[in-house]
């Protein structure tokens, strides 16, 4: 594979994520600037006020380091108050599309802190999910965006078989992230291959499968698993990462393949590893693409 392919980052590979005592978050201008030193050219946003949240001040720190906005990460609840979601979407969308970012990556959030609990949704819940989906796609589609659904874990699309039901009941695109994906229980890449056309968005993680197993299983909460390396640098995990962006690519893919391994750093944890892990990342993928 010779093709050139667009690559970024997010800042949850640096340990800043959403959820409450997560661990330890690096100083923007610090994850922004190794971004930039590895040859990272853009980013996603992170999570809401981790970086600016006004355009020109968003714009201006993000030029600083020379870094294009891909879009960002929305994970709100989408079975209740659903005026509430598409509210907060259009702010997003909003500040995604002034700042040159062209993707909202949504996620149907439980309404509950964290990722390890997951009530089970009604089908009346579940069709109101597939509905404010669908308002989020058409607000953030006039702002000039598109929005696709990430599977995540610790959501109400998490598992196969939510995936499939969400790609029959809605013509939402997905944000495919081969991470969440494997520990929901999918093999990533025979998902590709069976839904070429609803490819919108690519996060590209590697796992151990073991720690995997035990997050699927609940033996063992998602945050805690992660801080055991649940996730590992492109190549060194149980996702064929090779066979998926050969098999996006070759199914005409052209979009951005965004580095998101999730991250979380404690007081003591080294801070220059995060960045050695992206770049372990960036190196394997040469190897991919040539």
């Amino acid at each position: 594979m010779t093709a050139k392919i667009r690559v970024a980052a997010a800042p949850i590979s640096w340990g800043v994520c959403e959820v409450p005592g997560w661990g330890r978050v690096l100083e923007a201008p610090a994850v922004l600037g190794e971004m930039a030193e590895l040859g990272v050219t853009a980013t996603e946003l992170g999570p809401p006020g981790y970086l600016p949240r006004e355009p020109a001040a968003l714009k201006k720190l993000l030029g600083s380091h020379r870094l294009e906005l891909v879009g960002g990460f929305l994970a709100v609840p989408l079975h209740v108050n659903p005026d509430a979601a598409v509210g907060e979407a259009e702010d997003s969308a909003a500040l995604f599309a002034a700042c040159g970012g062209g993707t909202l990556v949504l996620a149907a959030a439980t309404g509950l802190d964290g990722y390890d609990e997951r009530p089970t949704l009604t089908d009346a819940e579940w069709s109101t999910l597939v509905n404010t989906a669908g308002r989020i796609r058409d607000t953030a589609a006039k702002h000039g965006l598109q929005t696709v659904l990430h599977p995540h874990v610790g959501t109400h699309v998490e598992t196969e078989a939510e995936v499939e039901r969400f790609l029959a009941d809605s013509d939402l695109q997905l944000c495919l992230d081969t991470g969440h994906l494997l520990i929901g229980g999918t093999d990533p890449v025979a998902l590709a291959q069976r839904h070429p056309r609803r490819i919108g968005h690519l996060h590209l993680k590697d796992v151990r499968g073991e720690l995997a197993e035990a997050v699927r299983a609940g033996q063992l909460p998602y945050a805690e698993a992660v801080g055991k390396g649940l996730y590992v640098p492109l190549g060194e995990g149980d996702v064929d990462i090779e066979a998926m962006v050969r098999s996006v690519a070759e199914a005409g893919y052209d979009g951005w393949y965004v580095l998101e391994q999730d991250t979380a750093l404690s007081d003591d944890s080294p801070v220059d590893r995060p960045g050695q892990d992206v770049a372990t990342s960036l190196s394997y993928l040469r190897t991919i693409t040539g």
